[in-house]
């Protein structure tokens, strides 16, 4: 059988380096890899020559190239190396108070119209915000910020380069859509698609900002255990429309985040396309997707309702011009979500108040 590159990186990412707490590969340990047949063989790069964990790595390498690969995965000859050394990263979160995960339970309930419109307002507001695009397999937020052709640039520190985000209505922005053609489809493994998001998190030149809005992809899945452990998330939004079938999913997301290993607030949920209002017709409301289930649910699992925004026409136009909603401050959905963005503030205000900051999550492996 002939193994892949692909193959063994994604394998060998599960092996860590303990002094680092990282894996391996991206600690940039890993190099050289060469597949003849069955036999399989790399190099491994140390911060010194005397290593006292270089034994223990390197049975760790064999053990999860045979369990991943198959046990007639032969590994051939492991070098050592000791010229690179290994620097730790430079915290590029360090100056960020808030980081909020705005996620949903499903797809198609317009979570990312709502993270970007709740970004936009808090920069109407005063305050210093960026964004990550973590729907690492279908972006939109460079679409919805028309910026879709924009490349950032890169600058050097000390231990690696940082990626400048691109700002746009006073939003500091990076997606995974800002390296890829818009038209080509995202066919990636996990391992690739989380190491792409880990690039964007930590090596993006974040500076200080007061929130650090992540618009996760729908459900419940890899990328939303790569942010819990890559940062100490303050708290999550729960995007959901009124439908019942939209709500199970809802509690699905709130329950991933309540969940003992997991274990961050939930700020609380904002109900979309609550109604259908008619811009000629602003006083009237018509509930296509059923009334009010987002409060109802807020009041059974005991969460704030932060907003219910309606269905109207400029919303789904300003997504698809670049133009987001939340900037016509004069216009009912402007004003719905300004009142969101000072309604999730206060949330976040009383969460730093009583509760201590999120840790990390750790996953530890079985040896």
């Amino acid at each position: 059988m002939a193994y892949t590159i692909d193959q063994v990186i994604t394998a060998l990412s599960q092996v860590s380096h303990p002094a680092y707490s990282n894996d391996i590969v991206s600690l940039n340990m890993v190099s050289d890899i060469v597949i003849q047949g069955n036999s399989i063989g790399f190099t491994l790069t140390f911060p010194k020559s005397n290593d006292p964990l270089i034994s223990s790595i390197q049975k760790a390498c064999r053990v999860s190239l045979q369990t991943h690969l198959g046990p007639e995965a032969e590994i051939g000859e492991i070098k050592m190396d000791s010229i690179q050394k290994i620097k730790p990263k430079e915290n590029s979160l360090a100056k960020v108070k808030n980081i909020i995960a705005v996620a949903s339970g499903k797809g198609g309930v317009g979570k990312s119209t709502v993270a970007a419109n709740l970004a936009v307002s808090l920069a109407q507001l005063g305050f210093k915000v960026g964004m990550v695009d973590a729907d690492v397999y279908g972006p939109s937020i460079p679409k919805m910020f028309q910026v879709e052709d924009a490349k950032p640039d890169l600058k050097q520190g000390e231990s690696q380069d940082y990626i400048i985000p691109v700002e746009k209505y006073g939003v500091k922005l990076l997606s995974v859509g800002f390296f890829v053609d818009p038209n080509d489809a995202l066919v990636w493994r996990g391992p690739m698609a989380t190491n792409a998001l880990k690039q964007l998190i930590h090596q993006g030149d974040w500076g200080e900002l007061d929130f650090l809005m992540i618009d996760m992809p729908p459900g419940t899945g890899d990328v939303h255990l790569t942010i819990v452990q890559e940062m100490s998330v303050t708290g999550a939004v729960i995007v959901s429309t009124p439908q019942r079938v939209a709500l199970v999913d809802a509690i699905k997301g709130i329950n991933m985040f309540r969940g003992e290993k997991i274990s961050v607030p939930i700020l609380g949920l904002v109900e979309n396309m609550a109604w259908f209002t008619p811009e000629e017709l602003p006083e009237n409301k018509y509930f296509l997707f059923g009334k009010e289930g987002c409060k109802q649910l807020a009041e059974e699992m005991n969460i704030p309702l932060l907003g219910q925004i309606p269905i109207v026409q400029s919303i789904c136009e300003g997504g698809d011009q670049g133009f987001p909603s939340a900037l016509d401050e004069g216009s009912i959905i402007g004003a719905a979500f300004k009142s969101l963005a000072q309604r999730m503030v206060t949330e976040v205000d009383k969460r730093n108040a009583v509760l201590d900051p999120t840790r990390r999550v750790e996953i530890i492996r079985a040896k």
